[in-house]
């Protein structure tokens, strides 16, 4: 009796992992070849065979010259270090490191497990980024001031914006429209003027005495006794 379709799509589908590396090698070889040529000869695929022992463990290898390794160099510390213990995790993704002679890479291994779960095998991508670190440094060099201090600076069309800046920021600094500040107030705010180098504006000063509603004679009265 045939199946139908229902009783199909109830038949659990089974994951086959490879009993050794040999098996799916040409499969390998083609992906790690697929890797370096899409990112280029700074890319470095290892391909590590756990059954050749851990001291010879690179059986295939793209751009070897990132590391300086070929087939038949050893397994790294990191692998070592996975290869001591079980567990079920899949691989080891996006980490930094350096090499003995300076490049800083960005890996991602591939842990691969025979049909018990047993390692028997990793794929690493290791990427040198050295120059787009070196490049992000200079950016940054070109971007962070000497000091780090964040100023606020206003970019104005005209003379007459920056004046008005500056009275905007008289009347936060009170807390009240020029119209209902007191005396004291007022000499605070013009103070406040003073002190950014406002009165260097041309005819600033009348501009001033009309905004605070005081004459000429009380503006040079209240920028003596402030300067004083």
């Amino acid at each position: 009796m045939k199946e139908g379709p229902a009783a199909k799509s109830d038949k659990k589908v089974e994951h086959r992992f490879m009993k050794n590396i040999n098996e799916q090698k040409d499969n390998l070889l083609s992906i790690m070849k697929s890797i370096s040529n899409q990112f280029g000869d700074k890319c470095e695929v290892v391909l590590h065979d756990f059954s050749k022992g851990y001291e010879n463990s690179v059986t295939a290898i793209e751009n070897g010259h990132v590391t300086n390794r070929k087939v038949g160099s050893s397994i790294t510390n990191l692998g070592l270090e996975y290869s001591e213990h079980d567990g079920d995790e899949m691989g080891i993704y996006n980490y930094t490191s350096t090499t003995k002679d300076g490049k800083i890479l960005r890996s991602s291994t591939a842990l691969l497990r025979d049909d018990e779960g047993k390692l028997i095998g990793s794929l690493c991508i290791n990427f040198d980024i050295t120059d787009f670190v070196l490049a992000e440094n200079a950016i940054r060099s070109m971007t962070r001031s000497q000091d780090n201090r964040q100023m606020n600076e206003v970019f104005v069309q005209d003379v007459n914006e920056l004046f008005e800046h500056y009275i905007e920021e008289c009347i936060q600094l009170i807390g009240k429209p020029i119209t209902l500040m007191t005396k004291d107030e007022k000499i605070k705010a013009i103070k406040y003027l003073d002190s950014k180098g406002v009165f260097s504006i041309t005819k600033s000063g009348d501009r001033i005495c009309d905004l605070f509603g005081i004459s000429k004679f009380t503006l040079y009265k209240y920028l003596d006794e402030i300067r004083k």
